[in-house]
């Protein structure tokens, strides 16, 4: 008879800690060795835990919502299923609620639990970043638990000396530091902040408030994420988007050309993304620039090429997966690789490490029938494409005699926002032109 330990995994180099957003076993459930158990979300993927052994759940020790550090015990498993199956079962884990001293569970009061994690993740285990940094920025963000507390209390998690894991703001240090200042607030605090604008997130002019019939809903975790991280972009890019209508007739041809044989041989459905991936990546090698990243007053250029491919979620969210090397894939390899990564990334099967070190990335909301967009630069690239609705248009076309006539055409605008603080107009120009250049005129190839 063993008792195993499961614990919240290190999903990434930067991530500190993780939240469990449900458990997809309950206490007494027989479980195999790699069968999922949990599902958690982090900074930067939500993904299911597979369990470390078979045996059975006999302890829940961090509820639905809670956010712990990472390697922390969130659970046991017992591995004599006899044994396991006669012993007493404890309460599980209690889920959170509005009341912010919640216990993590009935059976393992929360300072037990704040206690293990003090001890096993050490608050020097990571260098705290230059100040000011992005590295800073990025490293203080604080678990929804501590965000909702600072919110409360109209406090700026920014302005605190966080004594967690990479300088992290902990929920210690939130309660010392309002147990210590006087009565009124302090320089810390925000004006007007409330649980309809959380602390951390900038809004300007009055806080707007419901109005009878009207439903509050708190955001979910990967709302939340999405709102840090684009309030974050929009900070530290000087966006600026240039559009292009491109005439994909051609494409068309050769896509309606292979499609069957392709099919056939790949076992995949042919869309027109494998082939604009495909002239992206050639642009990519040719405007450098646009595959680069920003580190104060260096720019990193990317010799490798990662395409991120945002994806959409259902009932909402978003991902971006990201297609390592994709310059070195063949049509069928990008297929593959983007057809793979978009069902998993649905049904929440991606790696930590496919959704990280992407150096540029498409979004195409285009699936939808939208005509263009401006989108958001991610942190740490300086461009993002987006893909419009493809459709055909009557267009203007000059024949070899010379004389002008009416023709359908398939065509879509794409648009592409750059950081200007780094890639002037005239680079973003080009690498559009180029693009534009290569998808009307490519050559019929293997797959």
């Amino acid at each position: 008879m063993a008792r195993v330990d499961v614990i919240m995994p290190q999903m990434g180099e930067s991530i500190a800690e993780g939240t469990v957003s449900r458990w997809l076993k309950k206490v007494g459930d027989s479980v195999k060795r790699d069968e999922p158990i949990f599902e958690i979300s982090t900074d930067k993927v939500d993904a299911e835990i597979p369990s470390p052994s078979a045996g059975v759940l006999m302890e829940i020790l961090v509820g639905d919502g809670l956010t712990v550090a990472v390697n922390t015990v969130v659970a046991r498993l017992e591995t004599d299923a006899a044994a396991a199956a006669a012993a007493p079962t404890p309460e599980p884990a209690a889920s959170p609620s509005a009341d912010a001293s919640a216990s993590v569970s009935a059976a393992v009061p929360r300072a037990a639990v704040v206690a293990a994690v003090a001890a096993a993740v050490p608050a020097t285990a990571i260098p705290a970043a230059s100040p000011g940094s992005l590295e800073d920025r990025l490293r203080s963000k604080s678990s929804p638990l501590v965000r909702k507390i600072a919110a409360e209390h109209g406090v700026e998690i920014s302005a605190l000396s966080g004594s967690g894991i990479a300088g992290r703001v902990t929920r210690k240090d939130l309660e010392a530091f309002l147990a210590a200042r006087p009565a009124g607030g302090a320089a810390a605090s925000v004006a007007g902040a409330s649980m309809y604008a959380p602390a951390g997130v900038e809004q300007h002019g009055p806080l707007p408030t419901p109005w009878a019939g009207d439903v509050v809903e708190p955001m979910n975790k990967i709302r939340r994420l999405t709102s840090d991280h684009m309030s974050l972009a929009r900070k530290v890019a000087a966006h600026v988007t240039t559009f292009f209508e491109i005439d994909l007739t051609r494409v068309a041809r050769i896509r309606t050309a292979m499609r069957k044989d392709f099919e056939a041989q790949s076992g995949q459905k042919l869309t027109y993304l494998p082939f604009i991936l495909q002239a992206v990546t050639m642009q990519l090698k040719r405007h450098p620039v646009l595959n680069a990243a920003v580190a104060g007053t260096d720019v990193i250029y990317r010799k490798q090429i990662n395409l991120g491919i945002a994806v959409a979620l259902e009932p909402n969210g978003l991902i971006v997966p990201v297609v390592k090397r994709a310059d070195e894939l063949s049509l069928t390899g990008l297929t593959r690789t983007v057809n793979d990564l978009a069902a998993r990334a649905r049904s929440k099967k991606l790696n930590p490490t496919e959704v990280q070190d992407a150096t540029f990335t498409i979004t195409n909301p285009g699936t939808f029938g939208s005509i263009t967009g401006t989108p958001i630069i991610p942190v740490g690239t300086t461009a993002i494409l987006c893909l419009g609705a493809i459709e055909k248009r009557p267009k203007v076309i000059t024949g070899p005699d010379g004389e002008d006539t009416i023709a359908i055409r398939t065509c879509a605008y794409f648009s592409l926002s750059f950081d200007h603080k780094v890639v002037d107009g005239a680079d973003a120009d080009r690498f559009m032109s180029d693009l534009k250049k290569a998808l009307e005129s490519m050559p019929e190839t293997g797959f």
